[in-house]
């Protein structure tokens, strides 16, 4: 049986380190609070004078793939939301100004309603 040299010794080392940095990179992550792929927290509060809430959508609609399994209304009228590929939100009333959450998606609309009631927005 020969002996182990060094330099057997640092290529089995390289090689067991290289299989291991292999296994960690094609291993599947789960997705942290906020990321594409996880489930945002229910909210219900009353932020500058209005009920703003968000869930789990109860049952499918047209709309699923907007939001995802994910609904948020203002004083009971739906906002529609819908999540970016990176994990952001944005609605149809603050399109253009990405947010990390629900919560936050239906902040920026009472901010940008200013008092204003939000219509019913029609699904097609």
């Amino acid at each position: 049986m020969p002996e182990l040299s060094r330099r057997r010794a640092l290529t089995a080392a390289a090689a067991l380190a290289a299989a291991s940095g292999a296994a960690t990179l094609a291993a599947p992550a789960a997705p942290a609070a906020g990321q594409p792929g996880s489930s945002p927290a229910p909210f219900d509060e009353v932020y500058k004078g209005r009920r703003i809430q968000g869930r789990a959508r109860s049952g499918g609609g047209h709309d699923n793939h907007h939001g995802g399994d994910y609904a948020v209304f203002v004083d009971g009228v739906e906002l529609h939301v819908m999540r970016n590929a990176d994990g952001t939100w944005i609605s149809v009333v603050s399109h253009y100004d990405p947010v990390t959450t629900p919560r936050a998606c239906a902040r920026a609309a009472v901010d940008e309603l200013r008092g204003a009631a939000l219509l019913p927005f029609p699904a097609n």
